[in-house]
């Protein structure tokens, strides 16, 4: 039975931080892995997972960045991979089989945002390539360890941005279109969420349940292919220089924005739940259509089960990988 896409009541809020969501969890023995594990978002989520125990996996583009930014995490394994990579990917993941039955915790929070017009070496598109096609190959790989464990969760980094635009599956790589870097970043984000809703209901049957997160708007790297003019626009910063901070207005520190991530992944407000798309340590409110022009919620397009299937199934042609 779907979970209803409605707030349950969480005790948590727009300001709660990643650390106040994980505390008093204890997540010793099991494994987690996270894309983008070494900026960000990422690197606050494997903070919060190792300081209650976890063994973590960060699979890394740029191995000397990761080394680098997590110094001060010497257990943290690394592992090279690029998602824009198919045989880096399957490498990353043959390597990991061999070293581990089981996966407790996958968190797809790796990702770009709103480049030039790049293309991987098929010709896909580099955010959906990155942000969605890649993560979709990466746990379809990873799958057999998934479903080892009696309780698995995948999380995967969406964003308010999927109000941009849905997936066109006529020509999702901008073969036949003008490329919009925002549009094709909207897409990408929203196919997050739809992978989510159909990760889930393939992967409940076998205790696998999914989610997809709107962390909030959080100054990082992802922030490096915007003009100085976009981002005066976007009023993330301030006269200074430094970030603006304001939760309610989606607005948050990297700390914070790691928060509903690690919520979804480790709450046991969420057993039995699954294929929902979570904002503020929250399931968030169903919006009543595409258009809205609320900040808080998520659009139809993002939790259609018809397009989160469609989506699937052109991942699958696309990418060859699949869930046996």
């Amino acid at each position: 039975m779907p979970t209803p896409q409605a707030p349950i009541g969480s005790c948590f809020g727009a300001a709660s931080t990643a650390a106040e969501v994980i505390a008093g969890r204890d997540l010793t023995g099991k494994i987690a892995v996270v894309t983008g594990g070494y900026s960000g978002i990422g690197l606050e989520t494997v903070r919060a997972f190792r300081s209650v125990g976890a063994k973590i996996v960060v699979p890394a583009r740029d191995l000397e960045k990761a080394k680098a930014d997590l110094a001060d995490m010497p257990d943290i394994r690394l592992e090279i991979m690029d998602l824009l990579d198919p045989g880096a990917i399957d490498a990353f993941a043959d390597q990991f089989l061999r070293d581990n039955r089981k996966l407790d915790i996958l968190v797809n929070n790796a990702g770009i945002m709103a480049p030039p017009l790049t293309r991987d070496a098929r010709g896909y598109e580099s955010q959906f390539s990155a942000n969605h096609l890649g993560h979709f190959q990466l746990n379809c790989r990873l799958w057999p360890a998934l479903v080892d464990v009696e309780g698995a969760r995948v999380v995967s980094l969406s964003s308010y941005a999927h109000r941009r635009a849905g997936i066109n599956f006529h020509d999702p790589n901008f073969e036949h279109r003008e490329y919009d870097p925002w549009i094709a970043y909207g897409q990408s984000k929203t196919a997050d969420a739809l992978f989510a809703v159909a990760l889930d209901s393939i992967g409940q049957r076998q205790g696998v349940r999914a989610f997809s997160v709107h962390p909030g708007g959080i100054v990082t790297d992802l922030i490096r292919h915007m003009s100085q003019a976009q981002i005066d626009a976007s009023d993330v910063i301030d006269k200074t220089g430094k970030p603006i901070v304001d939760p309610e207005n989606n607005k948050k520190t990297p700390q914070q924005g790691a928060a509903t991530a690690v919520w979804c992944a480790t709450s046991p407000q969420l057993n039995g739940m699954g294929g929902v798309y979570c904002e503020n340590c929250e399931i968030a409110r169903a919006l009543p259509s595409d258009d809205s022009t609320e900040m808080h919620g998520v659009r139809p397009r993002a939790t259609d089960p018809v397009a989160a299937g469609r989506l699937w199934q052109l991942s699958e042609q696309l990418t060859g990988a699949r869930i046996d």
